[in-house]
């Protein structure tokens, strides 16, 4: 029996406190990821696997592109240069650079190595006819611009070493430059930032992007002027704020539309807010199961999660619908519950699915709606009947619910129904244009394509790597990929000056490999032979003759010191970078070479014939293609697997393979039809389209298993009509709204779920017994 009124409000009480706890439990426990690798599957091929570090950690994922407009030259000027200065200590970013020279762009006790990593010594000894020259040029110089950059660095470094390097380690297609700084032809000033974040982690590259904005908007005169930023990091964040913003405004459209519906329907507002505990409980039970579960969960897992128990708002419906005039709450809930226990059965069934496609990412879905669907089944069981009112309205005597059960039942049960909608289906499908799936994942991108455009203009302008191309160097150490590089380094300055590429980007350029760094070592001169060629160098010019001590002493330096492993360059400001191209594998090392303006791919294939291997062109695309097909793959053998189970669950709990029959068939057919509309239409199946099939499967798999369901009682076939209609115009309004976003993602769910709903409704009514026939 139900409990009445001071046991009703102590269940009350213990359940709210209960959820509080839940509450507690999540705000302690729960910490949020975003990465989103963990929706990625585990990459079973070395392609896919760089693709995975790549897109996340390498080099072109933590590029942003920076563009300042609107001023003259020397105004745009000022703000790159003062952006650099804001920027460069900040911890935020590895990388600042705007074209103009930096001297500390090599540690200053790493400054005797400059004759290590120069080529000039491969070309040119250091003696007194060099000497002589690159004496007379520094003395034009000083008359000139330059003269204050030179002042500081001619002591100890009179042929500008530093300079080269600094020249080699700048993009090789540089843009021009103006007042010391890059311009576009559209007369923008131009900046290159690398950020320490991951490009897979929009919470740390939004962080990122905030400093740089922050620091342009407290420079003097940026008032008038227009930042521009690009890259990768900066669209993983404008698709995170679309998406959120979307998603919020459409979320609160339908929230509130569903409480209007259901005071429609039910016309209580009590009731309303006690049907909203197990969707609490739901909710807040199947985080507190993540938490326990896993070490951190992913901010999708949420967002998805909650858009998969929108199933467990019919237990509730169900319950109130289905409530006789007079009857106890709990004893109408107990003539339901074996229909209601076969539904939640299958649903976790269903996102099992989810949790052996090998994903993290989908495990944490699964976990989450598992445990969220059983929480609102059960507490919609055993609780929620204690509390709801005693005296209710019996939905079946109402007119029009009267009405519309008289149509419902005459409608016609064609027994080669089946029949026509799976052929419909078949030619459907055969007839469909273009492919089936879609493995590209750059099309579900919300990004306009002005953005892409512009982001294609600053890439080239600035000369930054290609996002899609690599050339991948392999040997049994990271001296053995050093040594392939400059073995390499001929034949990539020949597709250069052939403009296959714009520009190929070798381990090497950053770090030669131990043994030419001695062979360079080798041919720098002893102090006395160096300290007679400055000496004889220096007659006739008005240089000082002690003022060149610091260079002899650094050369004298360089002659007995180490070689620089990556070891040692990894603690430069150019570290990162070197550390992003040369990673350990698997028991052998990679050289990754970044590619930029591609115009002849064939030719920079070529580079691997003969190398057995040991160099490839990588083709980031196609590797996630294959990843994707891969991913692909797992989840539709789980949903086999699901499949089987849930045609066993079923029936076994109807007893009956005729009745499992009249379940089973309209949600098959009706899933496969969704498809199949989807396709005449244009549409290529991605993942997300699968994810949302699901859900709406589990929402067709109640509407057939209660319209199957035929007590001999007219009002009872009125209440089951009447909580169909409610879950099913519920469900349109939430994902109705969906399917008119404009991302890609949300658009798909919505638009898949909202066909889902429609066509099982209407399928588990023509296919469903007559009453005579049951």
């Amino acid at each position: 029996m139900s409990l009445r009124g001071g046991g009703r409000t102590t269940l009350l009480v213990l359940w709210l406190l209960a959820l509080a706890g839940l509450g507690w439990v999540v705000s302690q426990r729960l910490k949020i990821s975003t990465d989103l690798r963990s929706f990625m599957p585990a990459p079973t091929t070395p392609d896919q696997r760089l693709l995975m570090e790549q897109v996340g950690e390498g080099p072109g994922s933590r590029l942003l592109l920076l563009a300042i407009s609107g001023g003259a030259d020397d105004q745009l000027a000022a703000l790159s240069q003062g952006l650099v200065a804001a920027l460069k200590n900040d911890p935020r970013y590895s990388q600042v650079i705007n074209g103009s020279f930096d001297p500390g762009a090599l540690d200053p006790a790493l400054l005797p190595y400059r004759y290590l990593l120069s080529p000039t010594l491969d070309t040119q000894p250091l003696d007194e006819a060099y000497l002589a020259d690159q004496l007379e040029q520094r003395l034009d110089e000083l008359s000139s611009p330059a003269a204050s950059l030179l002042k500081g660095l001619l002591p100890r470094d009179p042929t500008l070493e530093v300079l080269k390097l600094a020249q080699m380690w700048a993009p090789a297609k540089s843009p021009q430059v103006r007042g010391g700084v890059w311009f576009s032809a559209q007369d923008e000033a131009l900046l290159l930032v690398q950020t320490v974040a991951a490009g897979f982690d929009p919470g740390a590259q939004q962080q990122a992007i905030d400093g740089i904005e922050k620091a342009f908007h407290a420079l003097p005169g940026s008032a008038g002027a227009k930042l521009e930023l690009s890259g990768p990091g900066y669209f993983s964040v404008v698709v995170g704020a679309q998406t959120r913003h979307q998603a919020d405004w459409i979320g609160r459209i339908s929230t509130v539309g569903f409480i209007a519906l259901l005071l429609l329907a039910y016309r209580s507002i009590g009731s309303l807010l006690l049907s909203a505990l197990p969707i609490a409980s739901a909710a807040l039970a199947g985080i507190v199961a993540l938490t326990l579960a896993f070490p951190d969960v992913h901010g999708i897992t949420l967002a998805f999660g909650f858009t998969l128990l929108g199933v467990a708002q019919e237990y509730p419906i169900r319950v109130l619908s289905h409530r006789r005039a007079g009857e106890d709450a709990l004893q109408s809930v107990r003539s339901l519950w074996p229909l209601l226990l076969t539904a939640i059965a299958s649903a976790c069934i269903a996102y099992l699915a989810f949790y052996t496609s090998g994903v993290n990412g989908l495990k944490q879905l699964a976990v989450f709606t598992i445990v969220g669907l059983l929480a609102a089944g059960f507490s919609t069981r055993y609780l929620l009947p204690h509390l709801l009112p005693r005296r209710v309205r019996d939905v079946a005597d109402m007119g029009w619910l009267v009405r519309a059960r008289d149509v419902v039942d005459r409608l016609p049960r064609p027994r080669w129904l089946p029949l026509l909608v799976a052929a419909a289906i078949v030619a459907m499908l055969a007839l469909a244009p273009g492919p089936f799936w879609q493995n590209n994942l750059a099309a579900l991108t919300p990004l306009p394509q002005s953005m892409l455009q512009h982001d294609a203009r600053l890439r080239q302008a600035l000369g930054a790597p290609d996002v899609r191309y690599l050339l991948v160097l392999q040997a049994p150490t990271a001296q053995g990929v050093l040594e392939l590089s400059q073995r390499m380094q001929p034949r990539v300055d020949a597709l250069v000056a052939r403009h296959a590429v714009d520009t190929l980007e070798l381990p090497s350029r950053y770090l030669p490999a131990v043994a030419l760094q001695r062979e360079r070592q080798q041919k720098l001169p002893d102090q006395a032979t160096l300290q007679h060629d400055l000496t004889e160098a220096l007659d006739g010019l008005p240089f000082r003759a002690d003022l060149f001590q610091p260079f002899l002493d650094d050369v004298n330096t360089a002659r007995t010191l180490p070689p620089l492993t990556p070891e040692r360059y990894a603690q430069t400001p150019l570290g990162q970078r070197l550390a992003a191209m040369l990673v350990p594998r698997d028991g052998h090392w990679l050289g990754l070479g970044t590619v930029s303006g591609v115009h002849d791919v064939a030719a920079l294939q070529a580079l691997g014939e003969g190398s057995h291997g040991s160099v490839r062109l990588l083709d980031l695309k196609a590797a996630s293609e294959s990843l994707v097909v891969d991913y692909r793959t797992r989840i539709l053998q789980a949903l086999l697997a699901a499949a089987v189970l849930l045609v066993l669950t079923i029936s076994f709990a109807l007893r009956s393979v005729r009745r499992a029959w009249h379940v089973l068939a309209p949600m098959t057919l009706a899933t496969f039809l969704v498809l199949a509309v989807e396709r005449m239409a244009g549409i290529e199946i991605s993942l997300f389209h699968l994810v949302a099939l699901i859900l709406a499967g589990g929402l067709g798999l109640h509407y057939a298993l209660f319209f199957e369901r035929d007590t001999g009682d007219p009002a009872e076939q009125r209440r089951t009509l009447h909580a169909t209609l409610v879950c099913v115009l519920s469900a349109l309004l939430v994902f109705g709204m969906l399917a008119w976003a404009t991302i890609p993602v949300l658009r798909a769910i919505g638009l898949t779920v909202s066909l889902g709903v429609a066509f099982h409704f209407c399928l588990s009514i023509l296919m469903a017994p007559h009453a005579s026939e049951s």
